[in-house]
C-alpha cells in the first residue's frame, strides 16, 4: 500500500523534493501539499498532479508521512498547530528544517514520535541533491527505508548514527554547493585575468567542474588518485596543484568546515530553545 505523504510547506526544497517523488514514479494523488499562497499551490498541483491546500489539519489528516518543510523560525507554531492530529495518528515526522534537533521537534509536537532529521542541499532543486539523514530511536527500519525512498528522488542519500554528525554533513555538502561556487567564481575570474573573454573564461570554468565532478563520480579511483593521475611529474599542473598546497589550501577547507560546522551548532541551540 502506497504511503500517504503530506509536505508543510511548498518551497522550493518541498517543490523538489515532492517533484521528484512524482517524475520518479511515486503516485501524484498521495502526495500532499499545504502553503499559505492559494495561487502557487494550484500551479504546483497543476504541474505535478498532487494534492495542494492552505489548511494544515486538513492535510496531515490522514498522513503516513509528515514533512515538515517550514522555515525553522516558525517551526514551533506549526508544530503546536498540528500536535493534537499528529499525536492521535501518529505518522513519522520528517523535518528538513536546518538546525532544529530531533528532540525537540519531538517535543513540540507532544512527545513519542517518529523523527527524521535531513540535511539536503540546494542541488536538490536540480535531482543532484546530497542530503544526510537522522532517525531518533522510534523509527522503525521500513520508516528508514521510506524515508531513504523520498530523498533519494532527489539525489544521494546518507544516514548518520549520531545526531550531531549533521553539523559534519552541513559542513560538507548542506553549505558545500556554496564552496564550489566560489571556486568556479575564481577560475573564472583567474582566466580572465590570463586574458580569455569573460564568456569563454565561465563556459571553461564551469564544464570542467561539471566534467571533473562527473569523473570522479564515475571512476573507480579515488579523488587523490584521479588527481596523481592527471599531474604530469615536472608538468604545468604539478606548478599549480604545489601553489595550492604551499598556500594552505588543505588547511583553508578545514578551517571554514569547522567554522561552518560550529554555527551549526550555535544556530541548533538558538532554535532548540523553549
Amino acid at each position: 500500500m502506497t504511503s500517504q505523504v503530506t509536505f508543510i510547506g511548498a518551497g522550493n526544497m518541498a517543490s523538489a523534493i515532492f517533484g521528484g517523488m512524482v517524475e520518479g514514479g511515486y503516485p501524484a494523488e498521495a502526495i500532499t501539499a499545504t502553503g499559505r499562497d492559494p495561487q502557487a499551490l494550484a500551479a504546483l498541483a497543476e504541474r505535478h498532479g498532487i494534492r495542494t491546500t492552505t489548511d494544515n489539519l486538513a492535510a496531515v489528516d490522514g498522513a503516513d508521512v509528515v514533512v515538515l518543510a517550514v522555515k525553522p523560525q516558525i517551526m514551533r507554531e506549526v508544530c503546536h498547530e498540528l500536535r493534537d492530529t499528529v499525536q492521535a495518528q501518529r505518522p513519522l515526522i520528517v523535518s528538513v528544517a536546518a538546525g532544529l534537533n530531533a528532540a525537540t521537534l519531538e517535543s513540540w509536537l507532544g512527545g513519542e514520535l517518529a523523527v527524521i532529521r535531513c540535511m539536503p542541499n540546494t542541488p536538490s532543486l536540480v535531482g543532484q541533491g546530497a542530503a544526510g539523514l537522522f532517525a531518533n530511536a522510534r523509527v522503525s527500519e521500513s520508516q528508514k527505508q521510506l524515508a531513504t525512498t523520498l530523498l533519494e528522488a532527489v539525489g544521494l542519500v546518507e544516514w548518520v548514527a549520531d545526531e550531531t554528525l549533521l553539523e559534519a554533513v552541513t559542513a560538507v555538502s548542506g553549505s558545500g554547493p556554496a564552496y564550489f561556487f566560489l571556486i568556479m567564481e575564481a577560475l573564472e575570474d583567474a582566466g580572465k585575468k590570463l586574458g580569455l573573454p569573460a564568456d569563454s573564461a565561465r563556459r571553461l570554468a564551469l564544464q570542467t567542474a561539471f566534467g571533473a565532478a562527473s569523473m570522479a563520480r564515475e571512476s573507480e579511483f579515488e579523488p587523490a588518485e584521479l588527481r596523481r593521475r592527471v599531474t604530469s611529474p615536472n608538468g604545468t599542473t604539478e606548478r599549480a596543484i604545489a601553489s595550492f598546497e604551499d598556500d594552505g589550501l588543505r588547511r583553508l577547507f578545514e578551517n571554514a568546515t569547522q567554522a561552518c560546522a560550529t554555527r551549526a551548532r550555535e544556530l541548533s541551540d538558538e532554535l532548540s530553545r523553549d
